[in-house]
């Protein structure tokens, strides 16, 4: 795994940190509440051709690799730029894996990004799909109903349930009379093997995004620090201030080495070591995005909780973003079971006497 990045990625990574410190000031993220999304923003994100990177250039996409997605993501982590980017991103490249997906007349428009594409992450219920993230907003949702993977065109609702991050979850039909168009994109095993390395990709790309965002935020805490001033001297002045903030540097670059692993490798072909490390990215990232965002807010003081604060913005979304997976002890079960096997199957121990 060589850590450095090419030309070309510093070039990603340089045009988007761009695009979001000028298009994505704290002022939109504000604006876009209680929904959590900025239509013009993702107008602006399409004109970049950002949307459908992910897809193949032999099916009108990007083209881009794993790693790149990673950059993008978590330079729009870092603006907490309120657009369903990391849903399009694994739906789209979902629909780009499936003959179905990538035929449907539709398609062309959601690599452009004028079509919302977004992906249930559970099973639908009585084929409603819950809470799916940017189901608020979208024009189809990418979901496993029963044994078929199927992609749906539906009315957006435009309205989300109050929620901690205030993003854009909505319950949405996979079938029946609300249900514009249906899809089958896959069935049986296929379908749920497609399932599950979708949500891969939408774990990769929030891993990524919540990197992001905690580098964001201790940015900001850093600067309040410098600012903030008792006994006559910034609080930065103090020691254990100082050791406070510098105990979160390592986890940050930890969780982004490994997040750039799990793209390497996924980019390398290796889907189950990929998911088995996506997993742990996205584990890792939201451990010490939640851990950032509360230092920061804590050397805010009271003002940490006011809504005049930028910090409270970071410190929502750093729990929010994570939770639309559930809860993340299920999800450290599953990663145990996918490294040494489900509890009681015997596997990997030996027998003692």
């Amino acid at each position: 795994m060589d850590l450095e990045l090419t030309k070309d990625q510093k070039t990603v990574r340089d045009a988007f940190a761009r695009f979001f410190a000028d298009r994505c000031p704290t002022a939109v993220v504000r604006d876009a509440e209680p929904l959590g999304h900025a239509p013009a923003l993702w107008a602006r994100l399409r004109e970049t051709g950002a949307p459908g990177m992910g897809v193949p250039e032999k099916l009108g996409g990007g083209g881009a690799t794993a790693v790149d997605l990673v950059l993008l993501m978590g330079e729009a982590g870092k603006a907490l730029a309120p657009v369903p980017l990391a849903e399009h991103i694994a739906a789209t490249r979902t629909l780009a894996r499936t003959a179905a997906g990538a035929g449907a007349g539709w398609f062309a428009e959601a690599v452009e990004g004028d079509l919302v594409a977004v992906p249930a992450l559970h099973p639908a219920v009585d084929g409603v799909a819950r809470l799916v993230p940017g189901g608020a907003v979208a024009d189809a949702v990418v979901g496993l109903d029963g044994d078929d993977l199927v992609a749906v065109r539906s009315d957006a609702p435009m309205t989300a349930p109050p929620n901690h991050a205030c993003a854009p979850l909505a319950d949405r039909p996979l079938r029946g009379d609300a249900v514009a168009e249906r899809i089958v994109l896959a069935s049986g095993a296929e379908a749920h093997a497609l399932h599950a390395r979708m949500r891969t990709d939408w774990q990769l790309c929030i891993a990524a995004a919540l990197g992001g965002l905690a580098t964001r935020a201790l940015e900001v805490g850093i600067a309040y620090t410098l600012e903030r001033r008792q006994f006559d001297r910034p609080i930065a002045a103090f020691q254990a201030v100082q050791q406070g903030l510098a105990d979160l540097v390592a986890p940050l670059d930890g969780v982004g080495l490994l997040t750039a692993r799990a793209a390497w490798t996924d980019d390398e072909g290796d889907a189950e070591e990929a998911a088995r490390l996506t997993s742990m990215a996205f584990l890792a990232a939201t451990d010490v995005a939640r851990n950032t965002t509360y230092r920061a807010l804590h050397y805010h003081g009271g003002y940490g909780v006011t809504l005049e604060y930028d910090i409270q913005l970071h410190y929502r979304r750093a729990r929010g973003w994570p939770l639309v997976l559930g809860d993340p002890d299920e999800e450290y079960l599953a990663l145990a079971d996918r490294l040494f096997g489900p509890v009681g199957d015997g596997a990997g121990t030996e027998e003692t006497h």
